[in-house]
């Protein structure tokens, strides 16, 4: 049983990765499941609790940066505060559309509340690029913390 248990949380660990680029899948949750998984079928000798915090913690960042970075692009541009709920609420309702959804709904949300604050075409294209740079910056994040709590996993696995 142990075994079907450790290759489950292996798989899961595998799926997170594969979910911190393909926004379908929760991958930092998933990788915290997985490594979660491990340490309970290992009775937490090696991998206890205060690792799982910090992992826990870090993992928590990193879901947190990926529901803002569109956002955070969009405001580092300078974009009007209804751009910013533009952008959030495209997030939102892109998440229902799959991948195409998650690329195109914070810029649209982001365009169409700059928009609606009454700028020009052109600017809020700009915020709408910004939106989307956010994005980027915030799946880089997502995949970085992801291999950061595996690595954090793996140090607590050798040296415990």
């Amino acid at each position: 049983m142990d075994v079907a248990l450790y290759l489950l949380a292996a798989a899961l660990v595998v799926g997170g990765v594969a979910g911190a680029v393909l926004p379908v899948l929760p991958g930092i949750p998933m990788i915290f499941g997985g490594i979660w998984l491990a340490a309970a079928v290992d009775q937490y000798r090696h991998l206890g609790w205060a690792w799982l915090v910090a992992i826990g913690i870090v993992g928590a960042v990193g879901v947190a940066l990926d529901f803002v970075s569109a956002s955070l692009g969009a405001k580092r541009i300078g974009a009007s505060p209804r751009a910013l709920w533009g952008a959030g609420a495209g997030t939102v309702v892109g998440m229902f559309f799959g991948i195409p959804g998650l690329i195109v709904g914070p810029f649209a949300g982001a365009m169409a509340g700059e928009l609606w604050s009454g700028t020009s075409v052109l600017r809020s294209a700009h915020v709408g690029v910004g939106t989307w740079v956010g994005m980027l910056l915030g799946l880089l994040a997502k995949v970085v913390i992801s291999f950061l709590m595996i690595g954090m996993a793996g140090v607590a696995l050798l040296f415990n």
